[in-house]
């Protein structure tokens, strides 16, 4: 029954964005895959890639690819990593239907802390980012907060949610702030699938979107 139900939770997570295709909406989609690779005990190789939608899909928003290497202590619980970045941005000019392509390469450092309290997990990050944009260059301070609940011990099932604000070391200090809750599915021992609503919020504006992620560990 689990195996099925693995299945099924793994089908719709792949035919979703072909089903979203159809949709005329400015509701944004982003395809998210997050891998880690563990050398030993101590180290591990951060991975991922984002595709990011300004609709519900086919409209490249962003491209994001970030890896890192990253060392755990603690008992687990404590993880630090120096980390690069590329992103590939498609911006609209104005109200046109023209775009404008921006590269920006990016190095951070980043401190993750975990706690359970019961069957609560909670996660806490910091991240510090240079950011090289084309010819400018910018600090951004980021601090998120995560939970992760199961639905109950014996289910692969599990609600995630959680909050990250960004900061910048210049003037508009607030960069914006971005707000998420999903469900998940442990699909193996080293595979989750999660799906969920995120609102992310700017100075002036907001946007929604539906974040399709999977989570590998090896």
């Amino acid at each position: 029954m689990k195996k099925k139900i693995g299945m099924v939770a793994l089908m719709l997570f792949l035919t979703l964005p072909n089903f979203l295709k159809a949709q005329d909406s400015d509701f944004g989609n982003w395809l998210i895959y997050f891998g880690n690779k563990k050398l030993d005990s101590k180290w591990n190789i951060h991975h991922e890639v984002q595709y990011r939608n300004y609709n519900a899909i086919g409209d490249l928003e962003q491209l994001l690819l970030r890896t890192g290497l990253g060392y755990t202590f603690n008992e687990g619980k404590n993880n630090v990593l120096l980390g690069y970045g590329y992103i590939l941005s498609e911006n609209y000019i104005n109200n046109t239907n023209d775009k404008l392509s921006i590269n920006e390469h990016r190095i951070f450092q980043q401190f993750i802390s975990t706690q359970n309290i019961g069957s609560v997990k909670l996660s806490h990050r910091y991240r510090f980012e240079q950011r090289f944009i084309e010819d400018d260059f910018k600090m951004r301070f980021r601090y998120f907060l995560g939970l992760n609940i199961p639905f109950k011990s014996t289910s692969p099932f599990y609600f995630s949610a959680y909050n990250e604000i960004f900061l910048n070391t210049k003037s508009a200090i607030f960069d914006r702030n971005r707000l998420y809750g999903g469900i998940g599915y442990q699909l193996s021992e080293n595979i989750r699938l999660e799906a969920g609503y995120m609102n992310q919020y700017f100075e002036t504006s907001g946007r929604d979107q539906l974040n399709l992620m999977a989570f590998v560990t090896l």
